[in-house]
């Protein structure tokens, strides 16, 4: 690997680094986006039983917080009607909504960063390829003046060119598919978090309601 490396010429280490970012963003997307800590299936309705009588206390929306982002979502609303037992139905699906769109933003934190580099990686390769090329043809014109062409500088110039597409393709590739997986995963969320939101209103407006009599 680091004969290619050496090979390959100076263009290949920006490639190297994109290599590195992506795959520990990868990494650190598929230990985020895991249904245990964005919504798990059950929560709503947990939720919902528990806070069947009456609005949970400080202590159960502060756990209920720390259990996944659907749970931060949920809390805020209940939160809300805690803090406001006659909240009315806009307000509360404002504050839904506010802590919706957090989240979602918290979601696809590095994706942007990981389409980059996705988009980045070929064409740096191309660099690598041009600049390979550039050797190529400076050797040749060089041993038009001499008795003629360096095998070895042909070769050096060629391996600059092939290495740096290939890498750059190899890096792009796997990026630009996990980035459109992790893209999808977090509109599923989104659309989960909108639905729970949906679930939630009426079933905290019964219990301000009740609260109220």
């Amino acid at each position: 690997m680091l004969s290619i490396l050496q090979a390959a010429g100076w263009p290949i280490w920006p490639l190297v680094l994109c290599s590195v970012v992506g795959l520990a963003l990868i990494i650190e997307r598929f230990l985020s986006l895991r249904s245990t800590r964005v919504a798990p299936q059950r929560l709503v309705d947990e939720v919902m039983a528990v806070t069947r009588a009456s609005l949970p206390n400080a202590d159960t929306v502060n756990k209920l917080a720390e259990n996944s982002t659907l749970g931060l979502v949920l809390a805020q609303g209940l939160r809300a009607a805690v803090a406001e037992p006659r909240i009315s139905e806009v307000n509360l699906r404002g504050t839904f909504e506010t802590a919706g769109r957090q989240a979602v933003h918290d979601l696809e934190r590095n994706l942007n960063a990981l389409g980059t580099i996705a988009t980045a990686a070929p064409l740096l390769g191309l660099l690598g390829t041009v600049v390979g090329m550039i050797e190529i043809f400076g050797v040749s014109g060089a041993s038009a003046n001499s008795s003629g062409a360096n095998p070895m500088e042909l070769a050096h110039g060629i391996s600059v060119a092939l290495y740096n597409t290939a890498f750059g393709l190899i890096v792009a590739i796997p990026s630009l598919a996990f980035y459109r997986h992790f893209r999808a995963r977090v509109d599923e969320y989104t659309l989960a978090l909108e639905q729970a939101s949906e679930r939630m209103v009426p079933h905290i407006l019964r219990l301000t309601s009740s609260a109220r009599r």
